[in-house]
């Protein structure tokens, strides 16, 4: 292979064009694409076109991917508990905490995807005798863990997806298709293009996170994300459907969604995941309690024990 070098419910894509800015704050540390920074105790950042990582830990590989407008930090407690015991590869799409891509040009989901199969290919299973990777992804990171399962089964030996649907487009109603979807989406688009920025809607902000901690920290997020990377992103995940791939996926999924019954009745909710992974044959359901679209603020307890269970190899029962 070539070197290489959710979402929650549709009030997290309306954060997003509720509360970017046209240019996003100083970088304090990045990597140039193909650039590796030695850092301290063996920790590495890596350069590349799409994303940067951040490498750090011994042990197994464990691939971390967030979603959209959030740096690697929302990673953080996760970081702390794990770089001890695995070797973690800390993803950050560029323009949400680092530069955006200064020539893109069109579509960047699918780019950032095959620069990631590259990466792991490289980085993971040639440098580790052919060892895969261990990979976990968040609202659109969960939408490109599916996407790596069902294509790179090579370098994939189990994901956690978490709070993701194969297709946005289901939120809208079960016969949705990409087709019908897609003028909205480059209405998004070109929306968010055109405002630049605003000011955070608290109303949106309430699906994020149940504290207002939570909030305070999506919204800083958001508020640091370059524009013209979100919009793209947006439109991406608006015309994305995995929904084909699912019955390639052949390795074990742990799908991790949250509940809180002041929003909707649990049993809507699960009714919902499940139904929006029909055709995935290895896919195990896992609900948190008390949580919203960001489970690792809202329930860290929760959220770490179901992280244990999956890199441990005890996966959560399926609800």
């Amino acid at each position: 292979m070539k070197s290489w070098f959710f979402l929650g419910l549709v009030s997290a894509l309306l954060l997003s064009a509720c509360t970017t800015t046209k240019s996003a704050e100083p970088v304090v540390l990045t990597a140039a694409r193909g650039e590796r920074i030695d850092l301290p105790n063996g920790a590495q950042l890596l350069g590349g076109r799409h994303f940067t990582v951040l490498v750090e830990g011994q042990g197994r590989d464990v691939v971390l991917i967030p979603g959209l407008s959030t740096p690697r930090t929302v990673w953080d407690a996760t970081r702390a508990k794990l770089k001890s015991r695995y070797r973690l590869h800390i993803i950050q799409m560029r323009g949400f905490g680092d530069a955006p891509v200064s020539d893109r040009d069109g579509p960047l989901l699918q780019p950032f995807i095959r620069e990631l199969t590259d990466y792991i290919d490289d980085e993971i299973v040639d440098r580790n005798n052919r060892q895969k990777a261990l990979v976990i992804g968040h609202s659109l990171g969960g939408l490109a863990t599916m996407t790596l399962a069902a294509r790179y089964p090579q370098g994939v030996e189990k994901a956690m997806i978490i709070d993701s649907l194969p297709f946005f487009g289901l939120l809208f109603g079960p016969d949705t298709t990409v087709d019908i979807l897609q003028p909205q989406a480059a209405a998004m688009r070109d929306a968010l293009i055109a405002k630049g920025s605003s000011e955070v809607d608290d109303r949106t902000l309430q699906t994020m996170s149940r504290t207002a901690a939570g909030r305070d920290q999506v919204a800083a997020w958001a508020r640091t994300a370059d524009t013209g990377t979100m919009a793209q992103l947006t439109y991406d995940l608006m015309t994305t459907d995995v929904r084909p791939l699912l019955p390639a996926i052949t390795m074990p999924v742990t799908m991790l969604y949250p509940v809180d019954a002041s929003v909707m009745a649990e049993p809507r909710i699960t009714k919902m995941y499940k139904a929006a992974f029909t055709g995935a044959k290895t896919v195990t359901f896992e609900k948190i309690d008390d949580s919203r679209h960001f489970i690792m603020l809202d329930n860290p307890d929760a959220f770490s024990a179901a992280m244990e269970r999956f890199l441990q190899g005890n996966d959560g029962k399926r609800k």
